[in-house]
């Protein structure tokens, strides 16, 4: 019975002490703070001696903090020197520590748990923080501290001088042993570096000493700021604050490059390889169309090239579309604006443009004339010596330079003369007006004598009259003749002209406009060589006599 007894006490004794322990530990677990920035930092000459983490009641880690750093404030402002007169004052659930009778902290058991530590062992400790803080700042006070910092200071300046100065002589030396074999650059070499230095491609080396001078200077001044501005107690946050104000954009940099490196950059890379690949059989390709190597059927040679240019972009624009999520900054809202101004931008301002490479890509596989045809677009006449997406240039009969735009060509009519003149040839035309006294049988075996000693015109194929118009005075006839050379049309109607005119006169009939065969009054012939010696006397000129001269008709 006893035994039993015992052994119930031992297990409500047991249930009591777990209680206990449950119930503190979540009274500490509900007074800590979890976010870091809600902790309280007690600062002391913009220096953080220690963090408080614990709720003590009502009262926050951050508003205990500014109590305390209110307080410390307070003894600064008078004065004390005193740095014995920190007390510590231990009761039941708390440790205070107060300087003289002004109470400065106050610290609990969860304080102490947090750290491993007792209440009374860590109280302890922000004593001895605080009284080599205040130890600290007496001795700064003092006028020999304030000497010896100040010839420091100077010291290390002078010295940061000498040693920029040595730096300085250095780079000249190396400056003045490197100038003659600055000469010696290729010449091929230096001119694409004419574009980095401002003096030519001959002080590409002196410049580039420079930049490294320049750095090495830079690099110094980082290293020795610390001990520059180390000795004095106001410059001693300026040197903090600058390497913060440096490391924060560097280290985010540095893990934004990582970060791009790790997790972006390999899938980068292997879309850009597949892409190279991919763009090296379709150029393999289209060269052996191109070539003749490779036929397929309805897909003629001159296709090739701008084909792969088209299938090219697209290939880019996909590679670029697949590439954008792993761009660093892709997907940030300034990224996005620039993106979205740059669209808008390319919409307003190349709507013609746009026309003209849809109209180029329409002519390319349209195929109305090749590089070197006769051609008559508009009113202009010309061969064709380029094409691209955007216009077509001609040259003209003149050597004239023109420039047609591709959607120009789309809207209008276009002769092609070359198109057909190797197999069919390409007819040749002029026009003769006849009056109906000369038969048709005469004009038409004319005008085919002509045709026949035209030199250079084709042979292969016959020429032709036909009779365009029966008018109110003459007879239209229309001479046709082939030639296989469309490049000289203009010669070959130059010297149509001349044989039609060579024959007509060697017939003796008259090649007349309608307005010169109605004025026609007796005048002798137009024809070269038939005028005779006196012209005749016109009838009314002989009235005009006679009543003119009435004395020598009585004669």
């Amino acid at each position: 019975m006893k035994i039993h007894l015992i052994l119930l006490f031992l297990i409500f004794g047991l249930q009591l002490r777990a209680q206990d322990t449950t119930s503190t530990t979540s009274d500490i677990e509900h007074s800590v703070v979890s976010n870091p920035k809600d902790y309280g930092y007690v600062i002391f000459n913009q220096d953080t001696l220690f963090v408080l983490k614990a709720n003590l009641g009502p009262i926050s880690p951050v508003e205990r903090a500014e109590l305390v750093n209110k307080r410390l404030a307070q003894i600064y402002k008078e004065n004390l020197m005193l740095t014995d007169s920190f007390n510590i004052i231990d009761v039941k659930l708390y440790s205070m520590l107060t300087y003289r009778d002004m109470p400065i902290l106050s610290l609990s058991d969860q304080d102490a748990i947090l750290v491993n530590q007792t209440r009374y062992e860590l109280i302890r400790e922000y004593r001895q923080i605080l009284e080599t803080a205040f130890k600290n700042d007496i001795r700064n006070r003092s006028v020999w501290y304030w000497v010896t910092h100040v010839l420091y200071t100077l010291l290390t300046f002078v010295g940061l001088f000498v040693i920029l100065y040595l730096v300085n002589r250095l780079f000249k030396w190396i400056d003045n042993k490197v100038l003659h074999y600055q000469k010696l650059i290729n010449a091929k070499v230096t001119s694409y570096l004419r574009y980095l230095t401002p003096r030519g491609p001959e002080y590409f080396v002196s410049f580039l000493l420079k930049v490294v001078k320049v750095a090495i200077w830079v690099l110094i001044l980082f290293l020795y700021l610390p001990l520059l501005f180390g000795f004095l107690p106001w410059t001693k946050g300026l040197v903090s604050d600058f390497y913060g104000f440096i490391s924060v954009p560097i280290k985010q940099i540095l893990n934004g490059l990582w970060v791009f490196i790790s997790q972006k950059l390999i899938y980068i890379i292997f879309i850009y390889f597949i892409a190279k690949y991919l763009l090296r059989v379709i150029s393999y390709v289209s060269q052996e169309i191109e070539t003749g190597k490779l036929k397929v059927k309805g897909f003629h040679q001159e296709w090739a090239k701008p084909t792969y240019k088209i299938v090219r972009v697209l290939v880019l624009a996909f590679t670029l579309v697949f590439m954008w999520p792993f761009i660093p900054g892709s997907g940030s809202d300034a990224f996005k604006g620039v993106s979205i101004f740059l669209g808008v931008l390319f919409s307003l301002g190349s709507t013609s443009a746009i026309a003209n490479i849809v109209a180029g890509i329409v002519i390319t596989y349209m195929r109305p004339f090749q590089i070197g045809d006769r051609v008559k677009i508009g009113e202009t006449v010309g061969d064709v010596m380029e094409k691209n997406l955007l216009v077509t240039r001609l040259k003209t009969l003149k050597n004239e330079d023109v420039t047609i735009p591709n959607s120009t060509i789309i809207n209008t009519h276009l002769w092609n003369y070359s198109k057909n003149a190797s197999n069919l040839g390409i007819i040749l035309h002029t026009t003769v007006t006849i009056g109906y006294d000369v038969p048709y049988t005469v004009v038409n075996d004319l005008l085919i004598k002509a045709a026949k000693n035209t030199p250079n015109l084709s042979r292969d194929f016959k020429p032709f009259v036909l009779q365009k118009s029966l008018s109110d005075f003459y007879i239209e006839y229309e001479l046709n003749v082939y030639t296989k050379q469309p490049g000289k049309m203009m010669q070959f109607y130059s010297d149509i002209h001349k044989s039609i005119l060579d024959e007509f006169n060697k017939a003796g009939v008259e090649i007349m406009s309608p307005h010169y065969t109605a004025m026609r009054d007796g005048n002798a012939s137009t024809i070269p060589g038939s005028a005779p010696t006196e012209p005749p006397k016109n009838p009314v000129t002989d009235i005009i006599d006679k009543v003119t001269q009435p004395g020598k008709k009585k004669a």
